[in-house]
């Protein structure tokens, strides 16, 4: 029975390393399409065998972060399903036992080399100008060789056994038949030496194991797809059918990343964008409705659905074109009573004006003055200028780099409090050998456009990570710019 004629069942499987990816609803949303027009099941799985990465947070973030969306998904860890468990750490006797089973099939093998050679064949590779991967030693030892320096106590992986000779055909739903030469395909590691699967063999074991149909994801994952293919034949498995969606890409055609578009869900849950306006926008990313509208709802979306109309260019992910069709949903969708609801929702909620209370009622007068006083509590950029970034006996340069270095510790950084802030800055500060203050005095202006408000680290833990984020940017972006050039023209010469 082919994929299509079973009951149809599609996935999606974040890791909980990060904020949860704008990337993780597009793809979300598709296979949520998907699922619904063909009557079928929306899973959610999480993938966090990266236990040095992984955080029960991030994967919080990436629960509440789609329910925000309005990404609703039929199975998952925090809602259970017959399938469970759903989180792959949950899930390690099976694919130890699965890796058994296929070296007791000949189409894996064991393999104790260790780190100092890998990284001396890879050095040899490097130098020889050949494609790096792994040479097969231990694919052409004898097992019982293997075996007993394993009982001796030498650390093992487990290794897919590639086939060195002819292709292996990869059929996609938008591509057709895509061939790869297996003489370029790596005896890919699929069980690590502390007994935690590699990516693809929990991909494949765990979409057998859930029924899973179609596999629609990224096209970045086109490349491992042989990989997938071979494990499943390995196996004696049905594959899925496989889809890759064109990614997002920014303006100038490189994938969608942090640095030059925010990218993270909880960015837009915080400056204002409908669900239901994120939903429709993401779905103009690479697919047309029949009619050519750019303004339709989820279910007019899932009742015209049909993977043939994806387009494999790389979709544009355009901020500007988000907001207008935001805010054509404020203007002509929706009513003036959900208006309400939703600002008193994302930006004027009880809870969230109370914390603004606390930090600036000692500052204000008459009720009037509050949100002139406190307007960067309540709005997404910041307008500064850019001589008050820039501290007595510091360059434009020496902060831009500063701050440059603070954002890059924001983005692994999950705890946002002021504690955590203040310390950050401070440690950042003490390895550059300034004063405090002259890195404070410039992160309160990017953040404030003032040079005198509430306590820098409780403002900056009130407006939130996103914006801040946002903001810090945006100051190194204007410290960057070339000055502007003086429009009084010269005089003219004697």
């Amino acid at each position: 029975m082919s994929g299509s004629q079973r009951p149809v069942r599609v996935r999606i499987a974040p890791s909980p390393t990060g904020d949860p990816h704008v990337g993780t609803a597009y793809i979300g949303l598709f296979n949520l399409a998907f699922a619904r027009k063909h009557g079928g099941k929306f899973i959610l799985r999480i993938e966090d065998t990266d236990q040095t990465r992984s955080t029960r947070k991030s994967e919080e973030m990436i629960f509440r972060s789609l329910r925000w969306a309005g990404i609703a998904y039929d199975e998952g860890p925090d809602i259970g399903g017959p399938f469970g468990p759903y989180r792959q750490s949950e899930r390690l006797p099976l694919y130890q036992k699965e890796a058994a089973e296929l070296v007791r099939r000949g189409n894996a093998y064991k393999c104790t080399c260790t780190p100092e050679r890998l990284e001396a064949l890879r050095e040899e590779q490097k130098k020889a100008k050949q494609n790096p991967g792994y040479d097969g030693r231990c694919r052409d030892r004898d097992p019982a060789e293997v075996d007993k320096e394993i009982a001796g106590g030498a650390p093992h992986v487990v290794r897919l056994k590639v086939p060195r000779e002819g292709v292996t055909v990869v059929t996609d739903l938008l591509r057709g038949r895509v061939e790869f030469e297996n003489k370029g395909i790596d005896d890919q590691v699929l069980l690590k030496t502390d007994g935690f699967p590699t990516y693809h063999l929990a991909n494949v074991v765990d979409d057998h194991h859930m029924q899973i149909t179609h596999v629609i994801r990224g096209e970045e994952w086109i490349t491992s797809t042989p990989k997938h293919v071979l494990l499943y034949a390995g196996f004696g498995w049905e594959a899925p059918e496989f889809c890759h969606l064109p990614l997002l890409r920014n303006e100038d055609k490189s994938k969608v990343s942090k640095r030059k578009n925010p990218t993270s869900l909880v960015f837009y849950e915080r400056c204002g964008i409908l669900p239901a306006a994120l939903r429709n926008y993401l779905g103009m990313m690479g697919w047309t409705m029949p009619d050519g509208r750019e303004v339709f709802t989820l279910d007019e979306m899932i009742a015209n659905f049909d993977l043939g109309r994806i387009s494999l260019g790389g979709p544009v992910f355009d901020l500007k074109k988000l907001f207008w069709l935001n805010g054509k949903y404020l203007r002509e969708v929706v009513s003036t009573e959900d208006y309400l609801a939703a600002l008193r929702q994302s930006q004027a909620s009880d809870e969230y004006l109370k914390k603004v209370i606390t930090l600036v009622k000692e500052r204000v007068d008459k009720l009037e003055d509050f949100f002139d006083y406190g307007s960067y509590f309540f709005c997404g950029s910041v307008r500064c200028d850019v001589k008050e970034l820039v501290p007595k006996g510091r360059t434009a340069d020496e902060i831009a780099g500063a701050l440059a270095e603070l954002v890059e510790r924001i983005d692994k950084q999950f705890a946002w409090n002021k504690d955590v802030l203040e310390q950050m800055g401070r440690t950042l500060a003490d390895e550059k050998g300034w004063k405090a203050k002259d890195l404070f005095a410039p992160i309160r202006v990017a953040i404030t456009a003032k040079n005198a408000t509430p306590p820098l680290f409780d403002t900056m833990e009130l407006i939130g990570k996103e914006v801040c984020r946002r903001r810090l940017r945006e100051a190194i972006a204007l410290l960057r710019a070339p000055p502007a050039k003086d429009p009084t023209p010269p005089k003219a010469a004697n």
